[in-house]
């Protein structure tokens, strides 16, 4: 599985973004799609993630209301719209793949290479 995320960019504080994340080669049709950050200085750290069918979504409880996953299944694409943005968002934005049920960074098997996202005060 390659996984090439994108959209990352600058923005000011307040505001919107949605970055994406693309799945090639043999991608697994029973999986969760997770979206993790990493901050300068700072572990990386779980963001959000859905299942395959888009019925179960999971979030960091900070971003709860603010960020939202979602994914097109036809296009083997993950998105992750990013509302309210605030300077302590900005991260490297990576997407990974885990055949299990989890949100444990260390379950997560396969990573893109991320997508910088800088937010301005």
């Amino acid at each position: 599985v390659q996984l090439q995320a994108s959209g990352g960019g600058l923005v000011q504080a307040g505001g919107s973004l949605r970055i994406s994340c693309a799945a090639s080669g043999r991608t697994r049709s029973s999986y969760l799609m997770g979206w993790f950050r990493q901050a300068p200085g700072k572990a990386r750290e779980f963001v959000a993630a859905i299942s395959y069918s888009g019925v179960k979504t999971y979030y960091e409880d900070s971003l709860k209301g603010r960020f939202t996953i979602s994914r097109d299944n036809a296009k083997n694409t993950v998105y992750l719209q990013m509302n309210s943005l605030k300077p302590e968002d900005t991260a490297v934005y990576y997407c990974a793949t885990t055949p299990y049920d989890s949100i444990l960074i260390h379950e997560y098997d396969f990573w893109g290479r991320g997508t910088q996202v800088t937010v301005s005060s």
